[in-house]
């Protein structure tokens, strides 16, 4: 079980660019995302980036189920800035009426907070969408190469490479369990939110267990092979940056650059109203 069952590495245009590259993309999205307060501007960000997983052929049910996972994060986000976010505008959409305990009359829910708390969703989607973007497209090979690269220290990019080849068998492990359960008639399916929670809670023991383990496993294989982290090494797979990789890292520098003078003389991408 790989990264393929997420995404499609080397599948697509964007897949087939140097991972160096993809990093300039994460990193100008990530930019971008911290640098403008427009939910206007943050919008189109994340809808480009959400542009860019479709063209990199990220799995839709990848990208719906984080989607889904984030969604109660997004319903208390958007109503705490609602509420307590005074600091961008006092347009009272809501009061909460005077009969209501402790809260009447006391609590109210502003335009201007929504829109940003709207924003903030807008950015932080941004940046969960990036990363799937950037590490679902490239092998673990090109990772590793492409870290070694920019001078990040060899031990560094090869925990990192190992933590990511134990997600896929982490999420291999929990559904072999899951439907050993479902073979001694557990009905998964059946049970309500706290009777899955119980479940999964039980599930955790044999998983840690488990990554513990192949952990010990891992560190018994390089201490055989006298592993050193040593970056003078040959690589089966040298990447190297193409036109298209050049492209994209000078497109990159250029919106952050821009962004950065905008923001600087004439204010676009501070908060406001949209239409405002």
């Amino acid at each position: 079980m790989t990264w393929r069952r997420f995404g499609s590495v080397g599948e697509s245009r964007f897949g087939r660019l140097d991972f160096r590259s993809k990093l300039m993309v994460m990193a100008a999205a990530t930019a971008l995302a911290f640098l403008w307060e427009s939910p206007t501007l943050n919008g189109l960000l994340t809808l480009s980036v959400l542009g860019l997983c479709l063209l990199a052929r990220i799995r839709l049910s990848y990208l719906s189920h984080v989607l889904r996972l984030m969604l109660p994060f997004y319903v208390l986000l958007l109503l705490t800035h609602g509420i307590w976010n005074t600091n961008v505008g006092r347009t009272v959409l809501w009061t909460a009426p005077q009969g209501w305990w402790l809260i009447g009359g006391s609590i109210q829910l502003t335009l201007e907070g929504l829109v940003y708390g709207l924003m903030i969703i807008f950015r932080t989607l941004t940046l969960v969408l990036v990363i799937p973007l950037v590490v679902l497209t490239s092998s673990l090979d090109e990772l590793i190469v492409g870290l070694v690269r920019i001078r990040v220290p060899y031990k560094v990019a090869f925990v990192f490479s190992a933590t990511l080849r134990f997600v896929p068998l982490l999420l291999q492990e929990i559904q072999t369990i899951t439907e050993a359960q479902r073979l001694r008639g557990l009905a998964l399916e059946k049970m309500n939110l706290l009777q899955r929670l119980r479940v999964y809670s039980r599930i955790a023991v044999p998983l840690l267990l488990g990554a513990m383990t192949k952990s010990q496993q891992l560190d018994t294989v390089l201490a055989a092979k006298a592993f050193s982290g040593s970056p003078d090494r040959t690589y089966l797979h040298e990447h190297t940056m193409g036109t298209a990789d050049r492209l994209v890292v000078v497109l990159g520098v250029a919106a952050i650059a821009t962004a950065l003078a905008l923001r600087a003389t004439t204010g676009i991408g501070g908060f406001q109203l949209p239409g405002w």
